[in-house]
C-alpha cells in the first residue's frame, strides 16, 4: 500500500572507531586497534569482477536507504556539494560533519589541509545520489564496502599523501594491515568496475548529472516511472477511492458489485465493505461494459457516512437500466456498508448495453457529478441529432445535483440554482454539460500544493467513436460536440456543420494509431515524485498505452508525452516491476495524492486477474519523512489478509541466475506481461474464448473483440534469506548492533516468487 519501510541506513552509523592520535604524513602513520572488518582484501576484489555485470547495470541514483536521491529541504552546511539533490538531510550533514571533526581531532595539526579535503569528500560520498553505487550497497551478495569506490588516480594521491587516516576511515583490521602500505592493492580494492560510477569521475561526467533529478526520459522521449504492486487477484477492478476520513484506507470495488477495503499496511479485509452482486447486472463475457461502475464518498463522509454507488440492474419487466442511490456505512462496523440503507436518486433506462458511463465524483463546490453515457450503439442513432445533443433527455450528458436535500417536485435530490439550464424549458435542469459519447473515468484536481492553481477543474476522457479517443476539461454549460464532433474533427457532416462555433475542444485526441479506447486518468498532486506536480496522467484500455499530459502556462496548451514503464536499470529498486496487465480499466488517488491504476490481463467481469499498481518516480523523491502521515486507527473486526505479490520485481530478474538456454523471443510489447508456456493455461484461455463467443463481445466502453487469455500466477513462494558474499570468504562479524543493521538493510533485497503467466492475444471487433 505505502512505500515499503526502509530504515534509515549509513555507513558512518556502522563504524564506531577507536581512535588514536596519528600522524598523517606519509609513512609515519600507526594501525588503530579496530578488529572488526566488512570484508577482507584478497577476496572482495574478485568478488566484485564476479559481479561486476551487476553494478554495471545497476549504475544509478540511488541512495544507502535502497531509494530515489532527493532535494533536502535546507541548507547542507557541511557536504553542500549536494545541497541540490542527494541524499542527505540536513540531520545526516550534521552527523557527517561531527564525524570528520572527530577524526580530524586524531590527526597530526601538519596534515590537516593535506588530508582534511580528502577525508571531507570521502566521507561526504554518502551524500552522493550514486551512494548505494559507490558502497556497492545495489547488489545484496556482495558485502558492503566501508570506504566508497574511488578512481585510481584519487585513490593514489589519497594513499601517498594520507595512507595514515585509513585506520581512522575505517575499523576493518584487514583492510588496515593489507592496505596502509600497499597503495596498489588498496586502490584495487576500492576501485569499480563503472569508471564513470567511481569518485570524482561520477561528479564530472556530464551526461550522468545533465538530467539528475528530473524524469527519466528514454531515448525516444517517453518518461520512465516504476510501479508497485498493491493489490492483485481483483475481478475487473473499476475503481479505487478513499473515504477523506484521514483512515488511509483504500476501497476497492469490483465490477461485479463487490467493494473491498484495504487498510494502510497493505492487507485486506476478508469481509467487502459490500455486496450487491446478486442486483448487479453483469456478465462474463468480454469486454461488457455492464455491471458496478461507480461510487463517491460524501464530502462529510466522516460525519454522516454517506456515499453514492452506480451499478447496470434489471428491472422486474427485464428492463435494463442504470441506477443511482445513495447507502450508509454501519454505525456498528466502519469496514461494513449498510445495504438496507440504499436510497435510489436516479434510475435511467439503457436502449443498448454499452456506453453506460459510470463516473460519479463530488466536485468542490459539494454537489455529485454524474457522467452518463450516450445510450449505446454506434453513431448515436436516437432522434434527429441523439441522445447528447438533445438536452431534454439525461443521456450523453455530465448531471449535477444537489444530494442534500430534496426537490419540490418530489425528487430526492435539489438543483443546484446556478446549473446552467434551469430556465431552459426544454432542457433537464439536471445537465450540466453536454454532447458528450461515453465519458470513462473523470477526476477533481486537487490543484499545485502550494499555490493551489488548478484546483477544482474535472478532467475527462471521453471515448471516440472510429477515429478518436479525447481528454476534456468539463466546463458550465459546455458542449462537447458529440455526435457532430468526434475529437477535433467532424462526425456527422451536416450537424457538425450546422451547430454553433462555440463547442468545447478537448484539451488533447489521440487517433488509432495511438490507442481505441482511452481511460481517463488524474493530475498528480502526491507528496513522494515531486517531478510528476501537474502531471495529467491516464492510459488506453485496449492496447494498454501510459500516457501523460503537462500544460503550457504560457499558451495554456498541452502538451503529450508517452509514459513508459522504465527500464531494469531505471527500476531496479526493492519492490519495483516493470510490467504490468495490459488492459487498463481505471486510475485512482489515495488520501496523500498518489497515483495508481488498475488493469487485468483479462477483461471479463469475473476473471480474478486485476491488479493494482502504484506509480513511482525513479529519478527522485521527497526528502525523507516529508510524507508521512499517521492514519486515524479503524476498529477492524473482521479477518486481514495479508498482500501477497504475483509480479516479478526487477531485483528478482536480476538476481535470477542465467539461463543455460537463449530464451525465446516474446511477442509481447514492452512492459506487457510475458506469456506463460503452461498448456493448461493455453487451454483454459482457449476455452473462455470460445464461451465469450456466444454473446455479443463488448469492449470496456466500446465494442470489443479479444482473445486475450487471463493470467494464470503461481503461489508465491516462502522468501529466502539472501546470503552475504556468497561467493567469498566469510568477512569477520560486526559487532551485533551494527550487524543486524546490515542484515535489516540487505533484507530489503528478497527473493519472491516467480510468476507464471498467460500469452495475451487481442482482436478487435466492431458490432457498430
Amino acid at each position: 500500500m505505502n512505500e515499503p519501510e526502509v530504515q534509515d541506513f549509513h555507513t558512518s552509523d556502522l563504524r564506531k572507531l577507536t581512535l588514536k592520535k596519528v600522524n598523517v604524513w606519509p609513512g609515519t602513520g600507526r594501525r588503530s586497534g579496530g578488529s572488526k572488518a566488512s570484508f577482507s582484501c584478497p577476496h572482495v576484489f574478485l568478488c566484485l569482477s564476479l559481479f561486476c555485470w551487476v553494478g554495471s547495470l545497476l549504475g544509478h541514483p540511488q541512495c544507502l536507504d535502497y531509494g530515489p536521491p532527493f532535494q533536502p529541504p535546507f541548507h547542507l552546511e557541511f557536504c553542500s556539494a549536494y545541497e541540490n539533490f542527494g541524499c542527505c538531510d540536513r540531520e545526516r550533514d550534521n552527523s557527517i560533519a561531527a564525524k570528520y571533526h572527530e577524526i580530524l581531532d586524531y590527526i597530526d595539526p601538519r596534515g590537516h589541509k593535506l588530508c582534511g579535503t580528502y577525508i571531507k569528500d570521502i566521507l561526504c560520498q554518502e551524500c552522493s545520489p550514486y551512494a548505494a553505487h559507490l558502497y556497492d550497497a545495489e547488489n545484496p551478495r556482495t558485502p558492503l564496502r566501508y570506504l566508497p569506490g574511488l578512481c585510481f588516480d584519487y585513490c593514489s594521491e589519497f594513499h601517498f599523501n594520507c595512507r595514515s587516516a585509513i585506520s581512522l576511515l575505517t575499523s576493518d583490521k584487514h583492510i588496515q594491515e593489507c592496505c596502509e602500505t600497499n597503495k596498489t592493492r588498496f586502490c584495487n580494492l576500492l576501485r569499480l568496475h563503472d569508471e564513470d560510477y567511481c569518485f570524482p569521475n561520477v561528479l564530472r561526467n556530464t551526461a550522468l548529472n545533465r538530467n539528475l533529478g528530473s524524469v527519466v526520459e528514454d531515448r525516444r522521449g517517453c518518461l520512465q516511472l516504476c510501479l508497485t504492486e498493491v493489490a492483485n487477484g481483483l475481478r475487473n477492478p473499476v475503481l479505487m477511492l478513499h473515504a477523506n476520513d484521514r483512515t488511509h484506507r483504500m476501497f476497492v470495488a469490483e465490477q461485479v458489485g463487490v467493494i473491498w477495503v484495504y487498510l494502510p499496511d497493505g492487507s485486506r479485509l476478508e469481509e467487502p465493505f459490500l455486496d450487491i452482486k446478486s442486483i448487479v447486472l453483469a456478465t462474463p463475457w468480454i469486454g461488457d461494459e455492464r455491471g458496478f461502475l461507480g461510487m463517491a464518498f460524501h464530502p462529510n463522509y466522516k460525519n454522516n457516512g454517506k456515499f453514492y454507488i452506480y451499478y447496470s440492474y434489471m428491472d422486474k419487466k427485464q428492463v435494463e437500466k442504470i441506477r443511482i442511490s445513495e447507502l450508509k456505512v454501519l454505525a456498528s462496523d466502519a469496514n461494513k456498508a449498510d445495504p438496507h440503507s440504499e436510497r435510489n436518486l436516479l434510475e435511467l433506462e439503457e436502449p443498448a448495453a454499452n456506453h453506460n458511463g459510470g463516473q460519479l465524483l463530488f466536485g468542490v463546490d459539494g454537489y455529485l457529478y454524474l457522467f452518463i453515457g450516450d445510450g449505446g450503439k454506434a453513431g448515436d442513432p436516437f432522434g434527429k441529432f441523439g441522445n447528447a445533443q438533445n438536452k431534454s433527455v439525461l443521456l450523453g450528458k455530465v448531471l449535477r445535483i444537489d444530494v442534500d436535500g430534496r426537490s419540490p417536485d418530489g425528487k430526492p435530490y435539489r438543483i443546484p440554482p446556478d446549473n446552467p439550464f434551469v430556465s431552459d424549458l426544454k432542457a433537464r435542469p439536471e445537465v450540466y454539460a453536454y454532447g458528450v459519447r461515453n465519458m470513462w473515468r473523470c477526476a477533481v484536481d486537487r490543484g499545485d500544493p502550494v499555490t493551489k492553481k488548478g484546483r477544482g477543474r474535472i478532467f475527462c476522457g471521453d471515448v471516440g467513436q472510429n477515429r478518436f479517443e479525447e481528454v476534456d476539461i468539463i466546463v458550465k454549460g459546455g458542449n462537447y460536440g458529440w455526435r457532430a464532433k468526434e475529437g477535433f474533427e467532424c462526425y456527422d457532416t451536416k450537424l457538425c456543420h450546422n451547430s454553433s462555433l462555440d463547442d468545447i475542444l478537448p484539451i488533447f485526441a489521440y487517433g488509432r494509431n495511438v490507442g481505441k479506447s482511452v481511460t481517463g486518468g488524474y493530475v498528480y498532486r502526491g507528496c513522494e515524485s515531486p517531478n510528476l506536480n501537474g502531471l495529467y496522467i491516464f492510459g488506453d484500455f485496449m492496447n494498454g498505452r501510459l500516457m501523460a499530459l503537462r500544460e503550457d502556462e504560457k499558451t495554456n496548451r498541452w502538451k503529450n508525452q508517452d509514459i513508459c514503464i522504465g527500464s531494469t536499470k531505471a527500476c531496479a529498486f526493492p519492490g519495483m516491476i516493470r510490467s504490468y496487465n495490459k488492459f487498463i480499466i481505471s486510475f485512482a488517488e489515495d488520501e496523500a495524492g498518489e497515483l495508481y491504476f488498475m488493469s487485468t490481463s483479462y477483461p471479463s467481469a469475473y476473471a480474478p486477474h486485476g491488479s493494482l499498481y502504484k506509480f513511482v518516480d525513479p529519478a527522485r523523491r521527497a526528502p525523507p519523512g516529508k510524507c508521512k502521515y499517521k492514519p486515524v486507527t479503524v476498529k477492524i473486526k473482521s479477518k486481514r489478509i495479508a498482500f501477497v505479490p504475483r509480479a516479478k520485481t526487477v531485483l528478482d530478474f536480476l538476481n535470477e541466475p542465467s539461463p543455460t538456454k537463449p530464451p525465446k523471443r516474446s511477442s509481447t510489447p514492452p512492459g506487457a506481461t510475458p506469456p506463460a508456456s503452461s498448456k493448461k493455461s493455453k487451454k483454459m484461455a482457449s476455452s473462455k474464448i470460445k464461451a465469450s463467443t456466444v454473446k455479443p463481445a463488448l469492449s470496456n466502453k466500446k465494442t470489443l473483440k479479444t482473445e486475450a487469455g487471463g493470467e494464470h500466477h503461481k503461489p508465491k513462494q516462502k522468501q529466502q534469506k539472501v546470503a552475504r558474499a556468497s561467493r567469498t570468504t566469510p568477512a569477520p562479524s560486526l559487532p551485533k548492533r551494527k550487524s543486524s543493521q546490515l542484515t535489516e538493510a540487505k533484507k530489503l533485497l528478497p527473493k519472491k516468487a516467480a510468476q507464471a503467466k498467460e500469452k495475451l492475444g487481442r482482436r478487435r471487433k466492431e458490432s457498430r
